[in-house]
């Protein structure tokens, strides 16, 4: 397995000792980039498919979507959970890819309503491993250190994996036909096995695997010399273990931090409204642009995603870059700037060059949502030992947002029109903006800046203190 992608991290944003230090940095880059095309080659093509090739109306598209979804985010929690627990985090990556292959080969074979029903199910439950299987596998090699480098790295590699499967779907849709698409899958599932197993497993530390390491204790205020020990009796036996933490990432905390945590709770409300607002979009523009242009309807899907995704890579790099240096919460207000103007500026044309080029804006608010989003959880669950489940906490309400939107903007679409649909999107996306801004606080530190006096620090419930030096 090579050790590099063609795709080189420009220098201007990459730290010397960052990259230096980074183990398995080939084999990571490969993961990401083809875990990219499996699920590209899936996800943005169904709702064409469906539409075009068997005539299903937008209402069906967006329940079924809803249905399989919801049933999907059920088990984004438990799965991350899961990943924090087993040592077969490459096994479970694997496992993934295969039933994306299945999924993906049903549709193109038999897409009748409970099959596709079906394989769009399996496909949301296959693809709630991917996100914390990666992270988990990150940490555990990795640990903190240089962990917004790696992040913004993971995250670019999966835009260079989108851009690259977009193309390629593209062309295949072209040449052959739109079910042709669903042939790449197994191509890229084998490349990405091959890519996470060429990670050894005892390169993954398990137990730094469930979370960054937590922060030190403050020292302990100076204390008078103990007096001499008594001449008989066994002393304070206990002593050394008082200094010690009460525990770390492999003696989590309980459950009862997912709902305790209040930081946790307003980025997950934040979440879920701007995924209510985003998931929709791409597919009515694809809608929109399939109506309009009989035919080219796989290829101005690809123009839409690759469009996007040629910015989410310079993002997703540059928030790796700048997200210790300039804070988490200034990159992500512009992330969740953008998208209520992206929804507006949807219904001032329907002309094909305007709405691909307005896709480019999607690819800023997602390209700094995908690279922070893990940095904000670790953030947060600090020293709990429970940032897997964490993160499948946040893709449940990710999902739940995403999937109702389906079906709520499909409805309006049928009622009102598309430029309705798309400025009730906005008005959610401002709301998020608006929460965000005035609700969450920062969860990051910028390097070289020191709070101000009377700060007040982010208290996570049930993190558990490294212990001070004695």
């Amino acid at each position: 397995m090579p050790r590099h992608l063609p795709l080189a991290t420009p220098r201007a944003v990459v730290s010397s000792s960052e990259g230096a230090a980074m183990p398995y940095r080939g084999p990571l880059d490969w993961l990401n980039f083809f875990l990219a095309d499996v699920k590209g080659a899936l996800g943005p093509y169904i709702g064409i498919y469906l539409l075009t090739e068997q005539h299903w109306n937008q209402a069906q598209i967006g329940f079924l979507a809803t249905v399989a979804g919801i049933v999907g985010l059920i088990i984004h929690a438990p799965l991350g959970a899961f990943i924090d627990a087993t040592h077969w985090k490459r096994t479970a990556v694997v496992a993934g890819v295969g039933v994306l292959t299945i999924s993906a080969l049903s549709i193109a074979i038999m897409p009748s309503f409970p099959v596709v029903l079906t394989a769009q199910t399996m496909m949301a439950v296959a693809g709630a491993v991917f996100g914390p299987a990666i992270a988990a596998i990150t940490l555990g090699i990795l640990g903190s250190h240089g962990l917004a480098y790696r992040m913004g790295r993971n995250a670019a590699f999966d835009h260079a994996g989108n851009v690259a499967v977009a193309i390629l779907a593209g062309a295949v849709g072209w040449w052959f036909s739109q079910s042709a698409v669903f042939y790449l899958v197994p191509i890229f599932s084998l490349l990405a096995a091959a890519a996470v197993l060429s990670i050894p497993a005892r390169a993954i530390d398990h137990a730094r695997a469930r979370g960054p390491a937590p922060p030190p204790a403050p020292p302990p205020p100076p204390r008078p010399p103990p007096p001499p020990p008594p001449r008989r009796g066994g002393g304070d036996r206990g002593g050394e273990r008082g200094r010690v933490g009460r525990g770390s990432a492999d003696r989590p905390s309980g459950w009862s931090v997912l709902v305790t945590c209040k930081p946790l709770l307003i980025f997950a409300a934040c979440v879920a409204l701007f995924h209510f607002a985003n998931a929709p979009m791409l597919p009515l523009v694809g809608q929109k642009l399939a109506l309009a242009h009989k035919g080219a309807e796989t290829a101005l899907m690809s123009a839409c995603i690759v469009a996007a995704q040629l910015v989410m890579l310079p993002m997703a790099l540059l928030v790796g870059a700048k997200a210790d240096t300039w804070g988490r919460k200034p990159i992500f207000l512009a992330a969740f700037a953008i998208l209520p103007i992206r929804g507006v500026l949807y219904t001032l044309s329907d002309d094909r060059e305007w709405l691909v080029a307005v896709q480019l804006l999607d690819g800023v608010g997602a390209g700094i949502f995908g690279a922070l989003a893990p940095l904000v959880v670790a953030d947060l669950m600090r020293g709990t030992g429970r940032y897997n489940v964490s993160l499948g906490a946040i893709a449940t309400v990710q999902g739940i947002g995403a999937s109702l939107s389906n079906t709520v903007a499909g409805m309006i679409v049928m009622q009102a029109g598309y430029n309705m649909a798309f400025l009730t999107l906005a008005a959610v996306a401002a709301v998020a903006f608006a929460t965000f801004l005035f609700a969450m606080p920062e969860t990051g530190t910028p390097q070289g800046v020191e709070p101000a006096a009377g700060t007040p620090r982010i208290k996570i419930p049930g993190a558990r203190p490294a212990a001070a030096a004695p």
